[in-house]
């Protein structure tokens, strides 16, 4: 899609995190043709493409010399790709990061109610 289609662009230790106006105009085989490519995918709503650990910084550096990149932190890569969805994929994000943290807390209850109520049944012994 060109350098006008990146929004902004950030890197964790293998892969290049790219925020994108358009993904749709991302030419897959171009990329996956390219022998620093290992893979390539979508993943909360920006496009990722996983170069390998060490790599990926030259890459990053390239990419942010050669184009007029907004440089962001992961963060605030996640705050612009949480923009881009529709409010129903929003809404889902949301009643995740709501729910997801607090997940163990609710099965460990379950279980101990469970083990509670098998104590205290009456007939076992």
């Amino acid at each position: 899609g060109g350098e006008e289609n990146i929004q902004s662009a950030t890197h964790c230790v293998t892969r290049l995190r790219l925020v994108l106006k358009d993904d749709n105009q991302v030419d897959k085989e171009k990329l996956s043709e390219n022998p620093l490519v290992k893979g390539q995918f979508k993943a909360d709503q920006q496009y990722q493409i996983v170069i390998g650990p060490g790599t990926v910084d030259e890459a990053y550096k390239v990419l942010m010399e050669e184009t007029n990149t907004q440089a962001v932190s992961k963060e605030e890569a996640k705050a612009q790709a949480a923009k881009k969805g529709n409010p129903l994929q929003r809404l889902i994000k949301l009643l995740g990061d709501i729910f997801i943290p607090i997940l163990p807390a609710i099965v460990t209850a379950g279980l101990l109610l469970g083990v509670n109520n098998v104590l205290t049944m009456k007939g076992l012994g």
